[in-house]
């Protein structure tokens, strides 16, 4: 079983690692700091290298309950090799800073509004969310941004903990989705928590604190349906 460094320590952007196997799409290793995506977060890309030899990744997937890095490369290197893994740490960084951006969105209009999340997705330093909101209108959109990015600046610490399915399921409002993504078969969730802010069910990666982020711009707000509002944010280099 693969140990998932990005959980234990989401700056890790280098690491040495065993392969433990090898499938038609790449390979396994004892340990990874690559993402492999999910909760709306795209996965990390980067490279492997043995010495001079360079293997480029661009995808990971899950195979047999292992996390397969997929090689663009011809070549594979050996079972039992040591590898290099560094990940594109600045692609990551930025996904990081919008996952909590969004997070924070979620936040406040979870506690100004009391609606739920019904989508999302992103890119680095660009997302979008939808909340079953009734209206929406320019003046909403420059609302929010003003108070999300108070709770930029309030210097809240954000962290992560893993706690029994039972026990976390006892948490008020931990799952923020319109629907309960979280399969049955999950029985250790993760939590991520903004101090003061939100608290979230969630599997992504995050900044340790609210101030990392930088400035939070809602660039465009959307009807999608009778109470399904869209705000798009774009977050300053």
């Amino acid at each position: 079983m693969t140990i998932r460094l990005y959980h234990e320590d989401a700056y890790i952007s280098e690491f040495d690692a065993e392969i433990i196997g090898i499938d038609n799409k790449g390979v396994i290793l004892d340990q990874t700091a690559f993402y492999p995506g999910g909760g709306g977060q795209p996965n990390d890309t980067g490279n492997f290298s043995i010495q001079d030899k360079v293997w480029h990744i661009n995808k990971l997937s899950s195979g047999e309950g292992e996390l397969v890095h997929e090689l663009t490369d011809d070549s594979y290197p050996n079972l039992g090799d040591r590898i290099h893994g560094a990940i594109d740490w600045a692609h990551r960084y930025q996904l990081m800073r919008t996952h909590t951006a969004l997070h924070i969105l979620c936040g406040v209009i979870w506690r100004d509004y009391k609606a739920q999340v019904t989508g999302g997705d992103m890119k680095p330093l660009s997302a979008r969310m939808d909340f079953e909101l009734e209206s929406i209108s320019a003046g909403f959109a420059r609302e929010i941004e003003e108070t999300i990015n108070e709770e930029v600046k309030q210097n809240r610490e954000v962290k992560a903990d893993i706690m029994p399915r039972e026990e976390a399921m006892r948490i008020p409002d931990l799952i923020r989705t319109k629907v309960n993504l979280i399969p049955e078969a999950i029985t250790q969730i993760r939590t991520v928590n903004i101090e003061g802010l939100d608290l979230q069910a969630d599997g992504g990666l995050h900044v340790l604190n609210t101030t990392e982020v930088g400035y939070i711009r809602v660039v465009k707000h959307e009807s999608k349906g009778r109470i399904n509002k869209r705000l798009r944010i774009e977050i300053d280099d």
